[in-house]
This record gives structure tokens, sequence and C-alpha cells, in this order.
């Protein structure tokens, strides 16, 4: 044992002592609780947007609907002689209005020929509203329609093959509006640059669809329908 400043200390004392003094210096202070931050949320990656619609192998936009619906023609009476007009077939005369039999059951049918295609349609009467089978347009709405062949061409900056499935859908909507609209669009004057095959078709299947109508309403041969119709057409 040891004497310092009259204090004696044994040695488990001085060992006590030493890790006494040393206590504070290994202890830290345990930082305060504190609220809870709120957490950010990460921001989600947009979705990938969709893979663009090829068109003979080139990029285009999204497909949109070609044309809208056709709308059932209004509610009319037919009776033999009329000329009609069905949608994908053009102009019609009814030959005759009868019930046949088909695989059992009794049904009253328009029956309709094409000269030109030497075809015979039979469309049933109850059918032949939503299947778009009208009556001849009156004169007062064909001058509607030369008024359309007068306007100037709108042509859409699209692919033409886009564009030739809208020209199909009016074609074959039987409205003569929009069969005009083809007509006009697709028309040359003299001066302009020449048209494709497919146009040229186009054009001309348009035209016919339109003459047959006209022929009908004005009691004329188709060529003299096509002569006047060409006449109504914006010169340039």
């Amino acid at each position: 044992m040891r004497r310092a400043s009259g204090v004696v200390m044994t040695e488990k004392q001085k060992t006590g002592a030493s890790k006494k003094a040393a206590k504070p210096e290994l202890e830290v202070a345990a930082p305060k609780a504190t609220a809870a931050e709120p957490q950010k949320e990460t921001p989600k990656e947009a979705p990938p947007a969709p893979a663009p619609v090829m068109h003979g192998g080139i990029p285009a936009g999204p497909i949109r609907p070609l044309a809208p619906p056709r709308a059932p023609a209004k509610a009319e009476i037919f009776k033999e002689g009329d000329y009609v007009v069905y949608p994908t077939h053009g102009v019609g005369k009814v030959d005759r209005i009868g019930v046949e039999e088909i695989a059992g059951h009794k049904l009253e049918l328009i029956c309709i020929t094409f000269n030109e295609n030497r075809m015979t349609l039979r469309v049933p009467t109850t059918k032949a509203r939503t299947a778009g089978l009208r009556k001849l347009t009156s004169k007062k709405s064909f001058d509607e329609v030369l008024a359309v062949l007068k306007g100037r061409a709108r042509i859409k900056r699209t692919m033409w093959s886009r564009r030739a499935q809208e020209y199909e859908a009016k074609i074959n909507s039987g409205d003569p509006s929009a069969i005009a609209e083809v007509v006009r669009d697709l028309h040359r004057n003299a001066g302009q640059p020449d048209q494709s095959f497919s146009e040229r078709q186009i054009y001309e299947s348009a035209l016919d669809r339109l003459a047959a109508e006209y022929a009908a309403l004005e009691q004329v041969d188709k060529p003299a329908a096509i002569e006047k119709l060409l006449g109504h057409l914006k010169s340039e």
C-alpha cells in the first residue's frame, strides 16, 4: 500500500477509481428523439408510350377511326319500280317485294336489281333501315352535293394508304355529299400532277357512284350525268 496525501488506497480501490474516472470519457450522449420526418415519395416513372403503328414499314401515329359508323337510313316505304341506293352497291331498282321462305322462316324481302353489275340483292324489309337502304336523294339536297364539288380540295397530309381507306369508306357510306368530297379531292385539272393508278381507280369509282344517282334523279344516261358533274368541279 501507498500513502498519498494522507489517504491509503489499496490496488483494488485504485482500479475502481480509474474505471470511474474513465467512464465519462467512454459514454456518448444518446441523441434526443425527434419527430420522424415525412419520407419523400419517389416519383413514379411514366408508363412507356405505346409503340407506333407501322404502315408499310414507316412509323405512324395512333390509329383513329376512319369514319363514323353508318347511321341507319330514315324509315321509308319502298314499292316496286323505285330507284334506291344501297351503300356498298350504289343505285339499283326495286324489282319486286314479296314473302319468301328461307330456312323455314317466312320473310318479306325487297328484291333489288343492279343492271350494271348484273346482280340481284334481297334485303329483308325489317333490315332495310339498318342496312342503309334509301330512296334517291331529292333534287334540292343534290344541289348541296353540287356545291361540294365546287369547293376547294381538302387533302390531308397523311400517308396515301390511310387516305385511300378514308376515301373507300366515304364511297361505301352511300352519302352523296361524302362521295362528292372524294371526287373533288382527287380531281385533277390541266396543269396539275397526274394521278397514280390507285388514285385514279378511287376517283373513277366515286365519280361513277355519284353519276349513277344523278342520272337516275335527272333521268339522263350516265355519260351525260358525268359530263354535268365535271362541269361543276372547280376549274383553275
